[in-house]
């Protein structure tokens, strides 16, 4: 009989959620039956469908929360209403063994719960280090920060096996999350080589520009767009470098607050907005860049995240500009220059480092897409996977 898995995420719908598709379509491939349950959003809309041998099941999107406990309550509450509709009708169609909940928010151990006394367990995929995440998003601690930490706690209880993205998040899964090393699992967010290839890239996306900056990702309030709209002022107003342009490649409730900030300092010729891309559009914007930049700035969260970003500007055989964050560099070693923490100016001039000596610049890259190839591809990640699911169905049949 096929081992069962339900996939459960909240904040982005499948398959756009890449990590997600990737660790259904890995676990398909590998003989497993798979489900997700996720929201609606962006063209995928569908209540359900099947992809691929993946059944996806989805409901409406919840309200985003930005401030306060009622906004968040509301979000929750929306979710977790839906999984639980959902999950019943999972189960009662196909079934599942296992459910892997990916978080934020840490509270899919909720619906973990319903269904353990039927001998269903749980696998923590943990994207995102929600404590932080919060701080990092409002710029305090308080009530609702210690409430998280209270849900990653029983999370971490509640998971059988956890798979952590990065050695900082395995870290966390067993001081903070008191589980046993050999429980917990790195997968890194990675893109699939064999697919993901570097190429011309389309030629109308340069705007005739000598250098070309590249950002994939999401437009939100922790990402640093802000700094990197600085970084492009410094750059052409004070350094001179007015022969660029700037593809942005994404989208986010911060979106309209950035093209207005690029509005209002005089730089929208510098910009193309082009909104979310996938597949093969998505690679003909990105290989048309010459250097990628990840501004995502030095905080408690960001300092110990793997940006995929990062890793596809590598996967690319781009250069890199970041700044200078303990798993950005584990990630990207010689890829990548290093800005000072959150300083816009000095970003700036890592990049006008990087325009000025082209050679060293694709030289970086190359060593970006060699790293890729040789530690840090899905494949690798694959395995890892792949092992942590033998361990939660071994730890089931014992």
């Amino acid at each position: 009989m096929a081992r069962r898995i339900l996939i459960v995420v909240e904040n982005l719908p499948v398959p756009l959620d890449r990590r997600v598709w990737l660790e259904a379509a890995t676990l398909r491939a590998a003989g497993y039956e798979v489900s997700v349950i996720c929201p609606m959003g962006r063209g995928w809309d569908a209540a359900y469908e099947e992809i691929e041998g993946i059944h996806i099941y989805r409901h409406p999107a919840p309200p985003e929360a930005h401030s306060g406990a009622v906004a968040y309550a509301r979000e929750y509450w929306h979710a977790i209403k839906a999984w639980f509709r959902l999950a019943k009708q999972v189960k009662r169609e196909r079934g599942f063994d296992v459910i892997q909940g990916c978080n934020p928010p840490d509270l899919i151990w909720l619906l973990a719960w319903r269904y353990r006394l039927s001998g269903v367990r749980y696998m923590f995929d943990h994207h995102d280090v929600c404590p932080e995440l919060f701080e990092a998003k409002f710029g305090k601690k308080g009530l609702l920060w210690a409430v998280m930490r209270i849900w990653e706690r029983i999370t971490f209880a509640s998971a059988s096996v956890s798979m952590a993205t990065n050695e900082s998040f395995r870290k966390i899964a067993i001081t903070r999350g008191g589980m046993a090393p050999e429980d917990v699992f790195v997968v890194r967010s990675a893109p699939r080589v064999e697919t993901f290839l570097p190429g011309p890239g389309d030629p109308a996306y340069r705007r005739g520009a000598k250098t070309v900056l590249g950002y994939i990702g999401v437009i939100g309030q922790q990402e640093g767009m802000d700094l990197l709209v600085q970084a492009v002022e410094h750059l052409v107003r004070k350094l001179g470098h007015t022969d660029l342009h700037v593809v942005i490649v994404g989208f986010g409730p911060e979106l309209p607050n950035v093209e207005a900030d690029v509005a209002a300092r005089g730089l929208s010729g510098y910009f193309t907005f082009t909104g979310p891309l996938y597949g093969e559009e998505m690679l003909a914007a990105m290989n048309a860049i010459d250097i990628g930049v990840a501004p995502d700035p030095k905080n408690a969260m960001n300092d110990i995240s793997t940006m995929n970003k990062v890793m596809e500007y590598m996967t690319l055989e781009k250069p890199l500009v970041q700044f200078d964050l303990t798993e950005g560099r584990a990630s990207a070693g010689e890829a990548a220059l290093y800005a000072r923490a959150n300083d816009p100016k000095d970003f700036a001039a890592r990049i006008a480092a990087l325009i000025e000596a082209p050679e060293r610049a694709r030289s970086m890259g190359r060593l970006g897409r060699a790293r890729v190839l040789d530690a840090l591809s899905w494949d690798f990640s694959a395995r890892q996977l792949l092992a942590a699911y033998d361990r939660i169905f071994s730890k089931m049949e014992k």
